[in-house]
């Protein structure tokens, strides 16, 4: 049984013969799989009152080690986000008292974020459930599998940064 990207590409094929649509097994194959797992990450994030761009920063801030403080310019960096994006973020998250932003004490114009002592409660309990939504959409690989499948999608991205 063919599932439905072979069949779009058996439609290609027959289609337009002289066209190679291999790629679209590959590439439909990743949007699909990336739409999927946007959504159970979407609903474990929910649990936690969260969306994916704020747990992106809670998250950063957390595994920067304590005392889990970035500048602005640094979780830009680290989110790959843009700085006007991480701005939104912030001031969402900063309103709801998740994260705070003081002045560096080294250089007065530049701000420093924090985790709040709420911001922290809520990335530690968050963790663990978003972790196993992971392991749970990877369960069918086994661990070589997902260190192929890693690297294979390191070497496409790598290959989209350089072009």
């Amino acid at each position: 049984m063919k599932d439905q990207i072979e069949q779009i590409l058996a439609q290609w094929t027959a289609e337009r013969p002289d066209l190679d649509a291999s790629p679209m097994a590959v590439v439909g194959r990743i949007s699909r799989v990336s739409r999927k797992v946007d959504t159970r990450l979407a609903a474990t994030f929910a649990s936690h009152g969260l969306d994916a761009a704020a747990f992106d920063v809670l998250a950063t801030l957390r595994r920067s080690g304590a005392p889990y403080t970035l500048s602005p310019s640094e979780l830009t960096a680290s989110t790959m986000v843009t700085s006007a994006a991480i701005a939104q973020r912030l001031n969402r998250l900063e309103e709801r008292g998740l994260v705070s932003r003081t002045k560096n004490t080294s250089d007065g114009r530049a701000k420093r974020v924090a985790l709040t002592a709420e911001g922290l409660a809520l990335v530690e309990r968050a963790l663990p459930d978003h972790l196993e939504t992971e392991e749970g959409i990877l369960d069918g690989l086994s661990p070589q599998e997902r260190d192929v499948l890693a690297g294979l999608l390191a070497r496409i991205e790598a290959t989209l940064d350089q072009q």
